[in-house]
């Protein structure tokens, strides 16, 4: 596998500095995320107070730090600070980590590095709104099978069959879900989701992505049904992050996984 350098002390410390720059790239998720779900622009205006309007000093664009500065409130008005801002920090900042750890300064890396972005914020904004945007899911179908190519283990072909074996997979559920019950059982986003989870795990990760993503969405899953408070509510359950989990975790853990794990 190609590597950007190869000095023992840089590969050592590529880990540390690529968390480091995840944190950042996890700030900037955090305001895709909100900017698309309230219908903003990622550019225009400067971070702000959603609730008062206050312009952000420069500590308070600190990722992680300034939240913990600011004891989570808006440091004009004292409004909370939604906890998913710090949280998408911190996953972004690990995922990066990991996969440097993992895979070290490859292009490998980037390439999930970029896949797993792409996987933060729609994952962010599926939990808001139950939809994954195509704007999101079609870009991460292209760098995952970029990703599964790349990958050890992996390659082209099991890249493709992944992607094609995942979508096919799911839009059969799908479709025999709306046929059997009369109404949608998976988004379409998660459909086209599973080009890129399929992609990037290949077609031997792919059962072992979706198994992981199923039994963490279950484990969540009283959440969701009684909304936090005990009593049971109505609202679908978002598939979505949980299928990115999943994904995020069989690359950790290596294209074949599931084959030692039966072994």
């Amino acid at each position: 596998m190609i590597r950007f350098f190869a000095d023992p002390a840089l590969v050592r410390l590529f880990p540390w500095l690529a968390g480091l720059f995840g944190l950042l790239l996890g700030s900037f998720y955090s305001v895709c995320a909100h900017r698309y779900v309230v219908g903003q622009s990622i550019v225009l205006p400067p971070s702000h107070c959603p609730a008062c309007g206050h312009r952000l000093s420069w500590w308070e664009l600190i990722p992680l730090l300034g939240y913990v500065l600011a004891r989570g409130r808006c440091a004009s008005c004292g409004v909370r600070i939604p906890i998913g801002y710090p949280l998408l920090e911190i996953v972004s900042a690990a995922w990066a980590a990991l996969v440097a750890l993992k895979y070290g300064p490859t292009p490998l890396f980037l390439v999930l590095l970029a896949v797993g972005g792409l996987f933060i914020v729609a994952s962010a904004i599926d939990l808001r709104t139950f939809l994954l945007p195509n704007r999101l899911t079609y870009p991460a179908a292209v760098l995952g099978i970029a990703a599964g190519w790349l990958t050890p283990g992996v390659g082209l072909p099991l890249a493709l069959y992944g992607a094609g074996g995942g979508f096919a997979v799911f839009w059969l559920l799908s479709w025999g879900y709306r046929n059997l019950r009369g109404v949608d059982g998976l988004g379409g986003g998660d459909v086209k989701l599973m080009l890129a989870i399929g992609g990037m795990c290949g077609a031997v990760g792919l059962p072992l992505a979706i198994l992981m993503g199923s039994v963490a969405a279950l484990v969540c899953s009283p959440f969701f049904l009684f909304g936090g408070k005990g009593k049971k509510s109505a609202i679908p359950i978002p598939f979505g992050p949980f299928l990115c989990f999943g994904a995020m975790a069989q690359v950790l853990l290596g294209a074949n996984a599931l084959a030692r794990l039966l072994s």
